[in-house]
Order: structure tokens, then sequence, then C-alpha cells
């Protein structure tokens, strides 16, 4: 049963094993283990981007293609469900049709930029799908009427997915079964759902032939693989999961907006949390996402009360070294002994390690 469900890909390693069922266990139990909006909300971003993360993933990892476009498939998906609720109403019916939307139009973009992009090769690619990005971001900002340009659309969800809907009156273990529970666990399982459909992917024949393409692309056409129609077909799924990672964001955001989908900085979080996590393998994924979004959260949090301790101690500079509004170098220093250490990201050095 856990081959099937795993597609036969296990993490191979006893350690790297306990690390994602300590993840998997902790984003069920959020809202029992740490209850509070903002463990709940740090919970909802790691699920979602785990899906944007292995998504990216398929390209980087899987078949060695860079794009710096995969925000502008995000944002589709977001801006999808956002504009669909805003026009329509809090139904389903505008979720359902918004996601469907974001998701197509997403494919059908990635389908025109690999038709006349893929066969550039190496950073020209990458170049022409920054080139695309930041268009489509001008592009959002200039049809403010649909969009809200650069202050986002903020909308309403059903009523049933709110915290004003109960559906039971008493809580259970101190936690209030609402509307927002329901919808937290919706998202959840969804992302779940995504993940093993994405790992089906890259354990299936059509993976195989994606991994001979990033080894030798030379090779790969010289045994009969069309290897740009292989290329042109991953970035349209990679493109399709992240448009729905988008909609997951929006729904439970209930705001859309550039800076929360079409960031430059979002672009370059993804490819660090990869890169930490381990490039060429899904769990990595996993890894690298609830890693790095655990510190941005709480770093800054953890220096302070160092920095505290240190100087209830007397301790000479060890205060002003740590102290949280230095938070980001720290984050980047601990980015690079990350790489230096894990050279093949955790996930790569676990396997390796076989512990």
């Amino acid at each position: 049963m856990f081959s099937y469900i795993f597609s036969g890909d296990f993490p191979r390693s006893k350690l790297l094993t306990l690390l994602l069922v300590v993840i998997v266990v902790g984003l069920v139990l959020t809202p029992w283990l740490f209850p509070g909006s903002r463990s709940m909300e740090t919970a909802m971003r790691i699920a979602i981007f785990i899906v944007l993360v292995a998504s990216y993933d398929l390209l980087l990892g899987y078949t060695g293609i860079v794009s710096f476009a995969h925000t502008m498939f995000f944002g589709i998906g977001a801006y999808g469900v956002a504009i669909t609720l805003n026009e329509m109403g809090r139904g389903y019916d505008a979720i359902f049709i918004g996601t469907a939307l974001g998701f197509v139009g997403s494919v059908l973009l990635a389908f025109l930029i690999g038709l006349f992009s893929l066969r550039v090769k190496a950073i020209f690619f990458a170049m022409v799908t920054l080139a695309v990005a930041s268009a489509f971001t001008l592009l959002v900002s200039q049809l403010y009427q649909f969009t809200g340009g650069e202050d986002g659309l903020t909308y309403s969800i059903p009523r049933e997915l709110s915290p004003a809907f109960k559906l039971m009156k008493e809580k259970v273990f101190g936690v209030s079964i609402n509307g927002k529970l329901v919808l937290y666990y919706c998202i959840l399982f969804a992302s779940f759902g995504l993940f093993l459909f994405m790992l089906r992917v890259v354990n299936s024949p059509f993976g195989r032939v994606l991994q001979a393409i990033r080894e030798n692309e030379f090779r790969a056409e010289a045994i009969g693989y069309r290897t740009v129609i292989y290329r042109t077909a991953t970035n349209c799924l990679a493109a399709g999961m992240a448009a729905l990672a988008g909609s997951l964001m929006a729904i439970w955001l209930k705001y859309t907006g550039p800076d929360t989908t079409l960031s430059l900085n979002i672009m370059v979080d993804i490819l660090l949390m990869v890169v930490i996590g381990g490039m060429g393998t899904l769990y990595g994924a996993v890894i690298g996402s609830t890693l790095f979004i655990m510190a941005q959260n709480y770093l800054q949090e953890l220096m302070k009360v160092a920095s505290d301790q240190f100087s209830a101690m007397g301790l000479p500079l060890l205060p002003d070294l740590i102290h949280p509004d230095r938070w980001l170098l720290w984050f980047g220093i601990l980015f690079i002994l990350s790489v230096y250490f894990f050279p093949t990201g955790i996930v790569g050095r676990l396997r390796k390690a076989k512990t």
C-alpha cells in the first residue's frame, strides 16, 4: 500500500524518514499542538510552498531547466481565484471556475513559452522567462480595475470556510471546530495530494526520460526521444502545479497582490528552498520549505531570546552580535553553511549517508 502511495520512491534514510514523519505529523496536528493563528499561518504557508517548490524542482532538479517565471504561474492561479471571487461573490462556483481558469491559463502560457523558447539553451531561456514574468507583473499593475493594481484584491470566501461558521459549540481539546479549521485541512490534504501526484510523475517512465535529459540531452535525443516535447510538457506540468498552489494561497489568505504572489523575492526563496532541500528529489521540497519558512518566521525571535540571555549574563559583544535586527545576516550565514556542508542538499546528504 505504501509503495503504491509513494510510487516506490521511499526516503531511503532512517533520519530522513523521521524528519518527514515529524513534518507531516506536525502539519496535521498544528491546530492542537501549537494553538494560535500564527502557527496555523506558518503551517499553511509550508504546505502550499511544498507544492510550489516541488513543481519548480520538476523543472530545475529533474529536467535541468532554469526558469524565473514560476512565480508568474503562481500568481496566475491566485489571481484567477481572486478575480472570480471578487466579481462573482463568495461562492464555491467562483472558487472552482477561478481555479480552472488559472490552471488552464498557466498551462497555455507555459506551452507558448516552451514552444518558442525551450530550444534556447541554458541562461538564455532563463532570461526569456525573466522578461515574460516582468512584463506580466507590469500588466497586473496596469489592469488595476480587475487586479487591484499594487493594492491587490481583498475578497470573501464561502461562510462555511470562515471562522464565523461553527461546526461544534464546544471546543475539542481547546480548539474551536470552525470553518477556518475545515479550510485548513482542505488545503493541507489538497497539498498532500498534489505532492503525491508529482511523486508519481517523476517515478513514471516520463520522469525517467526527464532525468535522462537532465544528465545528457544529446544522448537522450540520440536514442530517439524528442527532448523539446518532453521539456515543453514538463514546463506545462510545473506551471499547472504552481497555479494550483497559487489558488490554494488565494483561498487561504483571502487577499491577492503582487507582493504575495508575483514578487521576485518569492522566486529567490523558491530557488533557495530547492537548493537547501536538494535538487532532483521532491522530498527536498518538503525539507527545504519547512526549514526556510520556519527560519523566516522564528529565527528573529530566537535571536532575541538569546540576545537577552547573553545581556543578562553580562557577556560583552555577543548580545550585539546576535541582535534580532541582524537576523537577515545570520539567515544568510545559515544558508551558506547549509550549501557548504550539504552540497547536494539535505536530502541528498542524508540519502548518501544511509543513516
